[in-house]
C-alpha cells in the first residue's frame, strides 16, 4: 500500500525559484505529476507518495541552493535536476560576478569548471579554455576582456579566430577581404553586442581599442598592455599557435579557447592546440580548463546532442 503524506516547504524566493509566469514550477508539476503541488505565497504544499515527494522537495532545495550561489536559476538547472535528483548537482562554489550585459543581466559562472576559467583568466597571464561547444568558453573570456578594459587593467582588446570553417573556401565568398573575413568572426562580434551598447562598441572598435581579425593578421606583432583572445583555436596549426602565443608583450592577457573535437582543417593540415597544451602544461605560470558537456549552458538539447555524437552507441 503507498503511504500518502503531506508536507509544506517554505520558499525563500517564490518569483525567482519558479521563474516568469510560473513556467518553472509548471515544469515541476508536470514532472511530479502524481503528487498535488500547491504554491501560495511562500509556501509550497506537497501531497502524495512518500517517495516521490522526497525526490520532489531534494530538487527544490538544491533549486534554491542554485538561487543562493548564483543569484538566479535557468530551466536547464531545473531540467537536469528532474532527470537525476539523486546525484550531485554542481552547486557548491560562490560564482565570481563578472559584470552585467547591455541589458543589465548579471554575468555569472554557471559551472564549477567556468569558475574555474573565470579565476585562471585572473590570475594567470596565459589560460586555455578547452570544451565543447556551448560550454561557455567564448562567452566567459569575451566578458572577462571587457572587464578587464573597463577597470582599466587593459588598454585594448584583441580577439582573432583562425579563418576557417566546416569546408568553406574564402575564395568562394563574395565581396572584399572585410566581406569575406567577417562571416568567421560573426561569434565574436554577436558576444561583444551583449556586453556593450551599439554605440559603445562601434567607438571602441573605431577607435582600435577593440579589434577583431583573423589569425593571419597577428604575424608581426607585439601585443602589449591587451587582453588577447584566440577562439576555435582547433583550426590553428602548431606553428600558427606558436606564431600567436609569441606575440604576447608585457602587461597582457592571453585567452586560447578550443573544442579539439570540432577540427575543420582540410585533411593535409594537423590542429596544434592538443600538442601545444601537452608541451606548455608544465609550466606553471598557464592555466588550462577543460571543461565539459555538464558545463553546456545553452538550450537543454545541446547536451544531448553532444552526447549522442560523442557516444553515438550509447542509442544503438
Amino acid at each position: 500500500m503507498t503511504d500518502i503524506v503531506q508536507t509544506t516547504i517554505a520558499i525563500e524566493d517564490p518569483s525567482t525559484l519558479w521563474g516568469i509566469n510560473n513556467a518553472y514550477l509548471e515544469l515541476l508539476k508536470a514532472h511530479f505529476h502524481d503528487i498535488r503541488i500547491t504554491s501560495r505565497g511562500n509556501e509550497l504544499k506537497l501531497k502524495g507518495d512518500t517517495a516521490l515527494i522526497e525526490k520532489c522537495v531534494t530538487v527544490i532545495h538544491r533549486l534554491q541552493k542554485i538561487i543562493n550561489d548564483k543569484g538566479i536559476i535557468r530551466k536547464h538547472d531545473l531540467l537536469d535536476l528532474i532527470e537525476k535528483p539523486d546525484s550531485e548537482h554542481e552547486t557548491s562554489f560562490k560564482p565570481n560576478h563578472i559584470g552585467y550585459t547591455y541589458l543589465g543581466k548579471p554575468i555569472l559562472p554557471q559551472s564549477r569548471n567556468q569558475q574555474l576559467l573565470v579565476e585562471s583568466i585572473l590570475k594567470e597571464d596565459l589560460s586555455f579554455a578547452i570544451g565543447p561547444a556551448g560550454s561557455g568558453k567564448t562567452y566567459l573570456s569575451i566578458a572577462m576582456a571587457v572587464q578587464l578594459l573597463k577597470s582599466n587593467q587593459v588598454r585594448k582588446i584583441i580577439l582573432c579566430r583562425p579563418a576557417v570553417e566546416a569546408g568553406e573556401n574564402l575564395g568562394f565568398l563574395p565581396g572584399d577581404l572585410k566581406e569575406k573575413i567577417d562571416p568567421f568572426l560573426q561569434p565574436l562580434y554577436d558576444a561583444l553586442q551583449e556586453m556593450l551598447s551599439p554605440k559603445k562598441l562601434n567607438e571602441l572598435m573605431q577607435d582600435g581599442v577593440i579589434q577583431i581579425s583573423p589569425l593571419a593578421y597577428m604575424r608581426g606583432r607585439t601585443l602589449k598592455d591587451a587582453c588577447v583572445i584566440l577562439d576555435e583555436a582547433q583550426n590553428a596549426t602548431h606553428s600558427q599557435l606558436k606564431m600567436f602565443l609569441t606575440r604576447m608583450g608585457p602587461t597582457s592577457k592571453y585567452i586560447v579557447t578550443g573544442d579539439i573535437t570540432q577540427i575543420d582543417l582540410p585533411r593535409n593540415q594537423k590542429s596544434g592546440l592538443r600538442d601545444t597544451i601537452t608541451a606548455l602544461e608544465n609550466i606553471p605560470e598557464i592555466g588550462v580548463v577543460n571543461l565539459a558537456q555538464v558545463d553546456i549552458v545553452r538550450h537543454p538539447l545541446v547536451k544531448k546532442i553532444v552526447d549522442a555524437l560523442d557516444n553515438p552507441k550509447s542509442n544503438v
